[in-house]
């Protein structure tokens, strides 16, 4: 919706009215800006502009018209029987698309915003005072609490205080899954919230998501989605050890992000997750066995932002289980504790 909102359209309608003088028919003039433009009501019901010379800039042919500050109009349309609600600048083009059922004018903590709301879902695109988008980005939901705005997605909850510059990401929820296991990344970092956009966030948790699948199945396939590189960069979950029979994720106990140094002047970040993991293995002495174990993934990312982002790496941190002991080793262990008592 948001590559359709911030595109410029033009309406196919004449301004053969532009030279024309107000007509005797109008009823009265509504409101005025700064440059004596005026908005005038005619007998139809139907709003147009006048300029200071009285001329007719802007046809009578809408539901309602309203000056902002950002040489545009917000305006009411009947199309195919819904009641519609855009912008049109000063010749009567359309400059916001009419495609919102609502556009709400906000001021808070001097930082003046709209809210328009999408006609055929709940969605929200968030424009300044000249009708710029806020965000690249439309949002799900919302809910304005004095300086403070939540938005929604289908993945998070991203919640803004608002201050005359704009808005500042407080902090971020993305919540998510991976191999059918839950799991709700936080950020409430503010240096790394103010380097970070909601949109970088959300794809560093879907290539996690990735990855941990590739960790756990050895699926070489799945990197393609998340690294263009060299794939040797990603390691599995104990690639090595082939006592191990299989692998199941049981739960995502921990995951969080933080800042990494680099030296390719690029900003690194790591997202390190601490999963709770089943192995059945192959022991000599007992046949198949199986041990619990929490292990803990660590996946780097480099980028300025959404578009540059991408997977550096990706491995565990563990070199292998924490196998039971055996008798024997057991044994041997209490051997060499009474050897080095007696010493």
């Amino acid at each position: 919706m948001l590559t359709v909102a911030i595109r410029r359209f033009y309406s196919d309608t004449t301004q053969s009215a532009g030279n024309n003088s107000l007509q005797t028919n109008t009823i009265s003039t509504i409101d005025s800006d700064s440059s004596g433009n005026r908005i005038f009501k005619e007998n139809s019901g139907l709003f147009g502009i006048i300029d200071s010379s009285d001329r007719i800039i802007v046809s009578p042919e809408w539901l309602d018209l309203k000056f902002t500050d950002g040489g545009m109009c917000i305006a009411k349309q009947r199309i195919d029987g819904v009641l519609l609600i855009g912008c049109i600048d000063y010749e009567g083009n359309i400059s916001i698309p009419f495609i919102y059922r609502n556009m709400e004018f906000h001021e808070e903590e001097g930082f003046q915003f709209y809210i328009a709301e999408s006609a055929t879902d709940n969605s929200c695109v968030i424009y300044d005072s000249r009708f710029v988008p806020c965000f690249t980005r439309s949002w799900e939901n919302y809910s304005l609490s004095g300086s403070e705005i939540t938005f929604k997605t289908n993945s998070g909850t991203y919640e803004y205080a608002i201050n005359q510059d704009g808005f500042r990401l407080k902090s971020a929820e993305v919540i998510g899954k991976t191999m059918e296991r839950s799991y709700v990344l936080t950020v409430y970092s503010r240096i790394l919230l103010s380097k970070l956009s909601v949109s970088m966030i959300e794809k560093m948790a879907e290539y996690t998501e990735k990855y941990i699948e590739f960790a756990y199945t050895g699926n070489d396939d799945i990197l393609s989605d998340i690294t263009t590189g060299s794939r040797s960069a990603f390691t599995q979950l104990f690639p090595d050890d082939h006592k191990i029979l299989s692998k199941e994720l049981l739960n995502i106990s921990e995951i969080f992000i933080y800042s990494v140094r680099s030296d390719d002047n690029v900003p690194h970040y790591a997202i390190s997750v601490t999963a709770d993991t089943e192995i059945e293995y192959s022991d000599e002495s007992s046949g198949k066995n199986t041990l619990t174990g929490e292990y803990t993934a660590v996946i780097e990312y480099s980028g300025y932002s959404e578009n540059d982002l991408k997977a550096v790496s990706g491995s565990f941190t563990e070199k292998e289980p924490e196998y039971p002991q055996t008798e024997e080793e057991t044994e041997n262990y209490s051997e060499k504790d009474v050897t080095e008592s007696d010493e």
